[in-house]
């Protein structure tokens, strides 16, 4: 028995979803095998290479899988599948639409968002926004699993496995690249952060996000989040949004800045080790969860949060 990881990665690099999902791919107590598709992807297979626990690296190159598209990505996975009776993938926006492909060209059904492998057919997965835990048993001989990474520890490095290189599999060709618009910035990413800052509908405005969220957000080196009723109201990009419909994030430090704590928010950040809120509702859902919180209005304390991180060279 042995197991497929697939990499999530930008070519140079490998992402930290990869590191925790490897975590669950060696709870299924096979040899792990990790694919590495992509485009000039050498560095991120060598990457992969030196991670602990790691038999294998295959490295698949070709245009095909050089902007993420799902079906040629699919078909990769389908080609190798013989020699394998898992396939697992972390739980991102790239592999959600992956997985559910390869799992029907199997004709399988994907075990998604699983958060605990209590055997090598048996996951605990989150269900109703995360306020219950469904056990699922498949008796699948091949089993298509995607992993909730915030839930894992990411793997060490330690390894040192051969990578070896795989042939591409032919283009369904059912989609063609048109183009891409990737949104840069400095501050982490939300589902790697050690710390994120979120504002809610509360903030008003962009203007307010740039104002009070961001500045403080720079002084504690964090990433920036928002729930989605702000990110509908156009305060802040969609890549910002947290929440059962947008990312899962488990970062040592979350701060809930204008966030009332609707139950589809808290799927998202309730696994956060620290959770400070900060509402002029007493009666707020977000208290119920944090660790602690703070009852004033927002304009006043976060400036004065800001200033005072300020003064401690933070």
């Amino acid at each position: 028995m042995t197991t497929l990881l697939i990499a999530e990665h930008d070519n140079a690099s490998l992402k930290d979803a990869t590191n925790k999902a490897l975590t669950a791919a060696a709870a299924l107590g096979a040899d792990v095998h990790v694919l590495v598709a992509g485009q000039n992807a050498k560095a991120a297979a060598d990457a992969a290479s030196k991670l602990a626990g790691v038999k294998k690296v295959l490295l698949a190159e070709g245009d095909a899988y050089a902007h993420d598209l799902a079906e040629p990505l699919a078909a990769l996975i389908v080609s190798l599948a013989s020699g394998y009776d898992a396939f697992v993938a972390p739980a991102t926006s790239r592999y959600k639409n992956v997985m559910p492909r390869v799992a029907a060209l199997l004709d399988v059904m994907q075990v998604s968002e699983i958060i605990k492998v209590v055997a090598p057919d048996t996951f605990e997965r989150p269900i109703y926004a995360g306020n219950a835990i469904q056990t699922v048993k498949s008796k699948d001989a091949k089993k298509v699993i995607t992993v909730r990474t915030s839930t894992f520890a990411a793997a060490p490095a330690g390894g040192s496995a051969a990578v070896e290189n795989a042939a591409a599999a032919a283009d369904p060709g059912l989609s063609s690249f048109v183009g891409e618009e990737v949104a840069k910035s400095d501050r982490p990413e939300l589902t790697s952060a050690k710390i994120i800052v979120s504002g809610g509908r509360a903030m008003q405005s962009r203007e307010n996000f740039a104002k009070y969220i961001e500045p403080l957000a720079d002084k504690l080196g964090a990433g920036v989040g928002a729930s989605r009723a702000a990110v509908d109201a156009g305060y802040a990009p969609n890549d910002w949004q947290v929440g059962q419909t947008g990312k899962v994030v488990a970062p040592e430090l979350y701060v809930a800045v204008g966030i009332s704590g609707a139950i589809q928010h808290l799927a998202g950040m309730k696994d956060s080790k620290v959770i400070v809120a900060i509402n002029k509702d007493e009666d707020a859902p977000i208290f119920q969860v944090a660790d602690y919180g703070l009852v004033a209005d927002l304009y006043q304390a976060v400036p004065e949060l800001t200033d005072e991180l300020g003064k401690l060279g933070k």
